[in-house]
Parts: structure tokens; sequence; C-alpha cells
């Protein structure tokens, strides 16, 4: 049986790296694969993203994902639904985001927690939030919990 010490690379697995342009000899010498003259020809001339003169792709697609508005990066909360906190919780637990991080139920880091009014919400629950939707607050309201505004 072998260990680490002494595992070996296969046979052929590792090449040495070619060196391009080293004499005629060599067999890719003189010109090195680049043919002569033009702007492909000389060093340093290969512009990132340029496309002989037609609008690079970048700037011919649409722009996607969160930019910076007039006022400074837009805030992004991670939402959930009422049917979630029905599903997930019983009667007159408080819900806040380090609860709903230990349940799995948040993963990545955000500016806060909405909560949406889609689903029933059938259970008394303290919910503590940064954000709410008319419907989520008026639907937790009227179960006889408590929709808590934090900042």
């Amino acid at each position: 049986m072998s260990s680490l010490s002494t595992l070996k690379n296969v046979e052929g697995a590792v090449t040495k790296g070619f060196r391009k342009g080293r004499g005629v000899g060599s067999g890719n010498g003189k010109t090195a694969g680049k043919g002569t003259k033009g702007q492909g020809a000389h060093s340093h001339t290969k512009k990132n993203g340029f496309e002989g003169g037609q609008t690079p792709l970048a700037r011919r697609l649409p722009k996607f994902g969160a930019r910076k508005t007039h006022r400074g990066v837009k805030t992004v909360y991670v939402t959930l639904n009422l049917a979630k906190l029905d599903a997930y919780f019983q009667d007159g637990d408080t819900v806040n985001v380090s609860v709903l991080r230990e349940k799995g139920m948040i993963k990545k880091e955000y500016d806060g927690l909405k909560i949406l009014g889609n689903g029933k919400l059938s259970k008394k629950l303290i919910v503590e939030a940064k954000a709410f939707s008319a419907s989520a607050k008026e639907a937790i309201e009227a179960v006889g919990g408590e929709a808590k505004v934090i900042k």
C-alpha cells in the first residue's frame, strides 16, 4: 500500500512548458506563430475586449443586476412569505433573523428581512423584521400577532 510520501505522477502527466520563439531551429521560432507584421504580431497591442472596431459584446448586451442609484447602493432584502412562517413556527414563537438562520431558512448576508403577504397565517407570532408588506402586517395583526419594525 502506498502512502502520501510515495505518490508520483503518472508517466506523461507532467510535461515541460513549451518556449515559443526561441530560434528558427526550434520549429516555432522567428515569428512564433504570429505571422509577419500587423497589430497581432507586435507585443502589448491586444486590448482586452477589443473586436477590431466592431462594438464589443460587453457594450452590445443589456446591463443586469443591482447598480447604484443616485442616493447610493440599493437595499437588498431577503423575503419570506406568511405561508413559510405558518409551516415552520409554533403558536407564540418569536421570528427574527437569528432564529431563521438557526433553522436554515436564511443562508446569505442581506441588508434586512422583509415579510410578504403570500399564504395564510393561522398562528399568533411575534415577527421582527426591517420591512413588512401592507398585507403581511395586516394578516399578522388580524391573528393577534405582533409585527415589529426593526431599524
